[in-house]
């Protein structure tokens, strides 16, 4: 069936983004709760913002699943959140009002691809432009511009045949991948987007080539990297706020104050350098042989401080099964090491405010942030932290190769070897001019590879040629 497009005039794109598990708003957003609402969450509403602005740029709309649960804020129960002059949230109502995670919603789908549809219809109106982000509202997008014969763009973020191959690495059966993750639905889901997708969005070459390639249909695909953008305005140098003439805004503020009492709280020379990871929970996070690998050497315990923000949680026993083993992993593993005083993994903290503030503290007392990952797709934690000027230790499997080739704030190791990640953090941690040369490089790479602004072009540039050759279903 053909897409037939109608050309915009003078009134410029009107582009619906889906994003449809996890807990997605405007603000304060819960990032770390649970595995659904992390990185993909924040990137999605960034998008959404940046791309408001871009001047052939009408009206964006970034659509997810409303949620009116006792258990979550009410926030997420408004069916509208403004996200600027030009970008709303929308959230359409499917398979009931319980929060539910990512794999639960597969039967709703449908349902909310049928609601959403009657939003736009009698609504704002049929969006130019159809675009999905991860399996699930990959599903849901390609349905919609299907219906309207509309481009139709598709972002994996994460790829289950990747996380199947993962998890089978880790030990895990395929009866137990399947029972947790209902990968088949996922992977099929992913074949069939790929087959569809008019563009598909990826971060960096290496998830084209090392990620897409186990995808029947990734060879017809037809795929634009488009790295990710950061807000240097959030993630700025932490010798800013060293200038006594440079006045941070109360809410920077009060964060600093927090996050400096959190240190303290845990470890007895809170003043010594930091090593800093964040992560949610999960295994392939590989949190756990960070720990190990700071535990077994004397030196580093001796140089620095451990710090893992691993999530936001409330009592470990309510965590899923895939966080409670992690968590617990990690408490067990402060112990067998007596770690006490030494290695600090807080509870809860605000990801808006209070991670950009603490790049800065870690940088301020010349530490380290890690990326211990067993894969990582792309690695958005790594350009925060460069753009803080904190240098970087961070895995070689994936994205990081090419954040790391264009930014130099760092160095790659191998995350399996826990003498890799020693020897480089070690380096990084008594080399001086080491140091200053990554943190230096950070500051300034960030801001020439990885603004939204370079990302955003990019992107409506590739728009704006689909859109022109109206290709038909593939």
């Amino acid at each position: 069936m053909d897409r037939t497009v109608e050309q915009k005039g003078e009134g410029g794109l009107h582009i619906a983004m889906f994003s449809v598990h996890g807990l997605v708003r405007g603000a304060d957003l819960e990032l770390g709760r649970d595995a659904d609402t992390g990185g993909q969450v924040k990137y999605v509403v960034e998008l959404a913002r940046a791309l408001s602005r871009h001047p052939s740029v009408r009206r964006v709309d970034l659509v997810t699943r409303r949620i009116d649960d006792l258990a979550v804020s009410d926030d997420y129960a408004k069916p509208f959140e403004r996200l600027s002059p030009a970008a709303t949230l929308v959230r359409v109502p499917a398979g009931g009002d319980e929060y539910m995670r990512k794999e639960a919603l597969w039967p709703h789908l449908d349902e909310l691809a049928a609601n959403a549809a009657r939003y736009f219809e009698e609504g704002p109106g049929v969006p130019d432009v159809v675009h999905g982000h991860y399996a699930d509202a990959g599903y849901v997008a390609q349905q919609l511009a299907r219906r309207w014969r509309r481009p139709f763009v598709f972002t994996g973020h994460s790829l289950g045949r990747n996380k199947q191959r993962a998890l089978r690495g880790a030990g895990m059966s395929r009866e137990e991948i399947e029972e947790q993750y209902h990968i088949r639905r996922r992977i099929q889901a992913e074949e069939d987007a790929l087959r569809a997708a008019d563009l598909v969005v990826a971060s960096t070459r290496q998830e084209v080539e090392k990620g897409y390639e186990l995808y029947d249909a990734a060879p017809a695909a037809r795929f634009a990297v488009i790295p990710p953008g950061i807000d240097v305005e959030r993630f700025y140098p932490y010798y800013y706020d060293l200038d006594e003439s440079f006045e941070p805004d109360e809410e920077v503020v009060k964060a600093r104050v927090r996050m400096k009492r959190e240190l303290t709280r845990f470890l007895r020379e809170p003043d010594k350098p930091v090593i800093l990871a964040i992560s949610r929970p999960d295994r392939k996070k590989n949190n756990l042989g960070l720990v190990e690998a700071y535990g077994e050497d004397n030196e580093l315990r001796h140089l620095a401080n451990l710090v893992i923000f691993a999530g936001v949680r409330g009592d470990i026993e309510q965590l899923d099964e895939n966080e409670r083993e992690v968590m617990t992993g990690l408490l067990f593993a402060m112990d067998r090491y007596d770690l006490y005083g030494r290695l600090a993994i807080p509870k809860r903290h605000r990801p808006d405010v209070d991670i950009p503030v603490l790049y800065r503290l870690v940088a301020a007392r010349r530490g380290v942030f890690v990326n211990p990952a067993l894969e990582e797709n792309f690695g958005i934690t790594l350009l925060e932290a460069s753009s803080s000027g904190l240098p970087v230790v961070s895995t070689d499997h994936g994205g990081p190769q090419e954040i790391i080739s264009k930014v130099g704030s760092g160095e790659l190791i191998d995350a399996r070897d826990r003498s890799a990640i020693q020897s480089a953090i070690k380096g990084i941690l008594v080399d001086r001019e080491r140091w200053e040369r990554y943190s230096e490089n950070g500051v300034a790479g960030v801001r020439e590879h990885y603004s939204w602004q370079a990302h955003v072009e990019r992107y409506v540039a590739a728009l704006e040629e689909v859109m022109r050759e109206a290709s038909p279903a593939r």
